[in-house]
């Protein structure tokens, strides 16, 4: 389980420093950071058991 929610906090900080190498406008690297997030968030926790 542990090993599990490592791997998915690495993939969200390799998938937010893609998301910087991208030629958006801040606008639209501002949400897709926003989305980012959030998915990595209900991830995380459905590897501790909240959902």
């Amino acid at each position: 389980m542990l090993i599990s929610a490592l791997v998915t906090f690495v993939v969200i900080i390799l998938i937010l420093y893609l998301v910087n190498l991208l030629p958006l406008d801040g606008r639209a690297k501002q949400i897709v950071r926003v989305i980012v997030v959030i998915i990595g968030i209900l991830s995380l926790l459905k590897y501790i058991a909240v959902f």
